[in-house]
């Protein structure tokens, strides 16, 4: 059969997405890249704040429309929203043909063939395996190595681990076997994600097994491996002696922060405080990283003076990429019944005042690299501005800036190469090709 599918959220999903795609083109079927193309319509799900959920009730009802206009067509509802709200999507959106869990891929073959026949299915077994399987949907270059699922965290904001459930991490062997596939495959960037990569194999034994399995993955033919997601209270110096030192890990690092004042902080459940906070950043700063983090606006008690404490921190600390979402209430979660709820206009006011002051931050930086040429691998190509698509080790994709340039001489997407900036547009950079 054909099949059409849309990966919702985080890269997280988009793994969870390739593995499931593998699993069916090893079956027989093939992917198609339009739901009007399809026999069969697979939206996997995100649920993690409301914007996501909107956006993905929206693609279910697209599925829909499409089903509507060709009877034949069937739909296939996974991932964090099926996960959480099953009994709703069941009973709200009759039209939908299966509803599968965040770990009901290997059911997937068959329960594609069961909608074919006319069953309705819905199974939250959460009994996959691992499996190493994957159909890219990153360009061949790049991709994501989900390391573990589930958090242990318990922010008092956030409802992954009730849909995601405890931290647990994959196999080092099982990593190793995969991202293997994916050296021999032409992959150049490996890109290692999860709720929080710092606290790879803590479920083992009790103890951070991070820098053991970068020192394998470094045995392998990538030429850059990133981190994203490290929470910071686990980053300590062994890990940013690691980085600094590694001749394959990128200077990079993305370390969620969400607040600078103490009591937003306890009521968040974090586990740091602004003095480690401030010392951390201090600390990566020193040691040349780039700096990604995450700050959340208006969470339930948020006085004026403690944001305008966070938009200080964030004035003067100048990081490199930061973003910045408006409180987003959770059923369920501890934070939901906490007192002194913001309005939304209160919430989203201060987010675009964060969000405008950190893109003059990285419009200054743009201005200090006018001039100077830097590494660039080759993403894509825009044709409207008639230019290459690219970024530097400190830029992670989808979620930093680009550089856009250009060049006398023929490039290859993946490839690497010296690229002079000349100017900026936006917070991107612009440049070219030196020979």
């Amino acid at each position: 059969m054909r099949i059409g599918a849309i990966s919702l959220g985080c890269d997280k999903n988009r793994v969870d997405t390739e593995k499931m795609l593998s699993r069916l083109v090893g079956g027989g079927h093939t992917l198609v890249g339009s739901e009007e193309e399809a026999d069969v319509i697979i939206v996997n799900t995100c649920a993690f704040i409301d914007k996501a959920k909107e956006e993905s009730i929206d693609e279910i009802l697209n599925a829909i429309s499409a089903k509507k206009a060709d009877k034949k067509k069937k739909v296939i509802v996974t991932g964090c929203l099926a996960q959480r709200y099953a009994d709703t999507i069941k009973e709200e959106f009759p039209e939908v043909d299966a509803v599968l869990g965040i770990a009901d891929y290997d059911k997937m073959l068959e329960t594609v063939q069961e909608v074919e026949d006319g069953e309705r299915v819905f199974s939250h077994d959460c009994k996959d395996g691992f499996y190493s399987g994957r159909v890219l949907t990153t360009p061949y270059h790049y991709a994501y190595l989900k390391i573990a699922d589930g958090c242990n965290n318990h922010c008092t904001y956030c409802a992954i681990p009730s849909i995601r459930g405890k931290y647990r991490s994959e196999k080092m062997q099982d990593l190793l076997s995969e991202a293997q596939k994916l050296s021999d495959d032409g992959v150049k960037e490996l890109i290692l994600v999860a709720q929080d990569v710092t606290r790879y194999g803590t479920d083992f034994d009790g103890k951070p097994h991070l820098i053991e399995l970068l020192d394998e993955l470094s045995k392998l033919d990538f030429e850059w491996i990133r981190l994203l997601y490290l929470y910071p209270e686990m980053v300590d110096d062994a890990l940013v002696e690691y980085i600094k030192n590694s001749s394959k890990v990128v200077k990079y690092v993305d370390v969620p922060l969400q607040h600078i004042d103490d009591a937003v902080l306890k009521r968040m459940n974090r586990r740091t405080d602004e003095k480690s906070v401030r010392e951390l950043i201090e600390k990566l700063k020193s040691a040349g990283m780039t700096v990604r983090t995450t700050f959340i606006c208006g969470f339930p008690g948020e006085t004026k003076e403690q944001f305008e404490k966070l938009r200080q921190f964030v004035k003067d600390t100048e990081f490199d990429y930061a973003g910045f979402f408006a409180y987003s209430r959770e059923e369920g979660t501890p934070a939901d019944k906490l007192d002194g709820h913001l309005p939304e206009k209160v919430k989203n006011q201060r987010a675009d005042e964060l969000k405008k002051l950190q893109e003059k931050i990285i419009e200054k930086h743009n201005a200090s690299l006018v001039g100077k040429t830097v590494e660039v691998i080759y993403d894509d190509i825009d044709y409207d501005r008639q230019a290459f698509v690219g970024r530097m080790q400190s830029q992670a994709p989808d979620i930093d800036n680009v550089v856009y340039f250009t060049s006398e001489d023929e490039v290859k997407i993946g490839n690497f190469y010296d690229v002079e900036i000349t100017g900026s547009t936006g917070v991107d950079l612009t440049g070219r090709v030196i020979k």
